[in-house]
């Protein structure tokens, strides 16, 4: 649902959130819940590419983390994890990956890449093609590399959440988009 507000107002798209199982999370990552300690490695644990710096495994606390969102970023170079502590509800607006190998480059169906600050191109993620999923419980989520997200977001003041990537992830491949800026968009959650 579009709703424009004024001429010089974002335009708001509204998003319902679905529950994320690992089915319909698929093309963004995993979802991973609990397994027995007895079971032996495999496609139901996270598939994790940390070989390109040194694993940072901390608790990240935030605040205020309404539920909308003018900006998404990705990581060109590393798989993430997320969840929160003590399995309380939050949300994660995905997109799709578009991190463009050289050989794709001049090949876009007329999207025009962009050159990261990183270095690596992409195409630019399509506001109308971001959803949202809801992570209830004692689940975490793993993205894959490149995948747009925006969050974690949520209803409550503030949350603890556990986050592995790399120890220079923020510093070395964090590339944003502004879809406020450049679309003139800005992305709410309707729960």
């Amino acid at each position: 649902m579009h709703s424009t507000l004024s001429p010089s107002s974002p335009t708001i798209i509204t998003l319902k959130p679905v529950e994320a199982t690992p089915e319909n999370f698929a093309p963004f990552g995993q979802v991973i819940s609990a397994s027995s300690d007895r079971d032996r490695f495999g496609p139901q644990d996270a598939q994790l590419e940390l070989h390109r710096g040194i694993p940072r495994l901390y608790i990240m606390k935030l605040e205020d983390q309404p539920l909308k969102f003018p900006a998404i970023t990705h990581h060109a170079s590393v798989t993430q994890c997320l969840g929160s502590i003590g399995g309380d509800e939050w949300y994660l607006g995905v997109a799709k990956p578009s991190v463009l190998k050289e050989s794709e480059i001049g090949n876009e169906d007329g999207r025009k890449p962009i050159k990261a600050r990183c270095g690596h191109y992409y195409i630019p993620p399509n506001p109308n093609e971001v959803c949202v999923f809801r992570f209830s419980g004692p689940k975490f989520v793993k993205l894959n590399v490149g995948t747009w997200h925006a969050g974690p977001l949520f209803k409550k003041k503030s949350m603890d959440f556990y986050n592995l990537e790399l120890s220079d992830t923020n510093v070395v491949d964090h590339t944003p988009y502004d879809f406020r800026m450049t679309d003139n968009v800005v992305l709410e959650i309707e729960d």
